[in-house]
């Protein structure tokens, strides 16, 4: 998943400033975020991901990556889908992402999404807005989970560090894929 992370959002080195916190993201990084919040992934091999941590008053997703192979095939879309699903199971009104000024392509497509633009933030020593927040608004129902088709692209579902090591069903072909562990704050 790391491999993944990285290698989706490398196009952004040069792009933006400051880089990308993606280049402090360590296997430890990943294991506390599993601990403080939830990681979700598509795939036996990863081929999307996002972290979800829940705030005060939204769930927050970040690293929103896919695998330059799977893009174009809605797997962003089911990701914040399952993002909405969560944060009603958690009881919160809202998801929030951000995204960096210079990465237009990123504002048009949570815009696509239904996310509409909260504020700017500015990074420590810069003096111009470094970041876009942008937050959905959930609904009050509960549709069905998301469902990625196909054996390649079974749901990896997180669960408790007890059960790490079971596999469960996740996919609407039956291929089994491995959880990741996590605990929610």
């Amino acid at each position: 998943m790391l491999s993944l992370i990285r290698t989706s959002f490398a196009y952004m080195d040069g792009r933006i400033d400051p880089p990308s916190s993606m280049h402090r993201l360590t296997p430890q990084a990943l294991a506390t975020q599993a601990e403080t919040g939830e990681i979700w992934v598509i795939g036996q091999r990863a081929l999307a991901c996002v972290f979800l941590t829940p705030k005060a008053d939204c769930l927050y997703l970040g690293k929103l990556a896919v695998a330059a192979e799977a893009r174009g095939q809605g797997l962003a879309h089911r990701l914040v889908q399952l993002a909405e699903e969560r944060a009603r199971a958690l009881h919160l009104p809202r998801i929030e992402v951000q995204t960096r000024v210079e990465l237009t392509e990123n504002h048009l497509a949570f815009t696509a999404m239904g996310f509409r633009e909260i504020g700017r933030t500015t990074h420590d020593g810069y003096t111009r807005p470094t970041s876009i927040t942008f937050s959905k608004a959930v609904q009050d129902q509960i549709p069905s989970a998301p469902r990625i088709a196909g054996s390649a692209a079974a749901a990896t579902m997180p669960t408790t560090a007890a059960t790490a090591n079971r596999s469960q069903n996740r996919s609407s072909r039956g291929a089994k894929a491995p959880r990741l562990p996590h605990t929610r704050a």
